[in-house]
């Protein structure tokens, strides 16, 4: 059985899964920002196996790493990371808003994060091959205007959503490249459109699917030999915005994103 951190588990789609992988007798590793949601929820995961709660605040890249380390340093076992904390469109309206880092919010939690807490992971990842790495996007998805990452122009919250997960695909498919022969895969999906989430309600949106549907390429993906270097729809392969296969476009976003995590 694996060990699986999982990011943003105290709600929605992370919180579902982190019981049916509880349940299926994986070690489950639940972050979350707020410390309170966290322990009441590693008390009712532990009800049913194995857990353990980790807290940070994904926009500060600082915490960020320090969670890497805290799940280093006490799990040297991890063999799976899902990636699945995010920010959404943000209520209607909503100005452009900040990480504490200054990066543009949804960049900030929907791509950078996870770019940063799985290079600070490989290790442990590598030292445990076969392992796996899930990145949850979206099929809602628009090229990140590489002049201008973190849409200081013409803001909107849509926009800068589908940019973030955009760039998180496009760097899947780089980095699955980069870990070839490794034993370490990673894919991204959409794991169901609109689900009936607090992030969905809060962009005035009404949920088309729940959580329960999201979950299966989820866990298909987490506990399963489904390939590397894939986009699936659920649990089926399917094909991200065109503009993510692109050598070029996927060169220039690499050198941004190690620039965006240096500032």
């Amino acid at each position: 059985m694996s060990t699986i951190l999982i990011t943003g588990a105290t709600s929605g789609l992370g919180r579902h899964v982190a019981f049916e992988l509880v349940r299926s007798g994986h070690g489950v590793l639940a972050h979350g920002r707020d410390p309170g949601r966290v322990e009441r929820l590693v008390e009712e995961l532990r009800a049913e196996g194995e857990a353990d709660g980790y807290v940070a605040d994904l926009a500060s890249l600082e915490q960020v790493r320090q969670l890497a380390a805290h799940v280093a340093g006490e799990h040297p076992e991890l063999d799976v990371l899902i990636n699945n904390a995010g920010v959404g469109f943000g209520s209607p309206g909503t100005g452009r808003e900040l990480s504490a880092d200054g990066h543009e919010l949804r960049l900030a939690v929907n791509y950078l994060a996870p770019v940063a807490l799985t290079r600070a992971l490989l290790p442990v990842l590598r030292a445990n091959a076969p392992a796996r790495i899930v990145n949850v996007g979206s099929a809602g998805q628009e090229p990140l205007d590489l002049d201008d990452p973190e849409l200081t122009r013409g803001y909107d919250g849509t926009a800068a959503y589908r940019r973030s997960k955009f760039a998180l695909a496009a760097h899947t498919f780089t980095l699955a490249e980069e870990l070839a022969g490794t034993g370490v895969a990673v894919n991204v999906l959409h794991p169901a459109t609109f689900m009936d989430t607090g992030m969905v309600r809060e962009g005035g949106i009404t949920p088309w699917s729940t959580v329960a549907d999201g979950a299966p390429g989820v866990l298909a993906l987490a506990t399963r030999d489904m390939g590397t270097g894939g986009y699936y729809d659920g649990t089926s392969q399917a094909r991200a915005h065109e503009g993510t296969y692109d050598p070029n476009v996927r060169r220039r976003l690499a050198a941004v994103t190690d620039q965006l995590l240096r500032l």
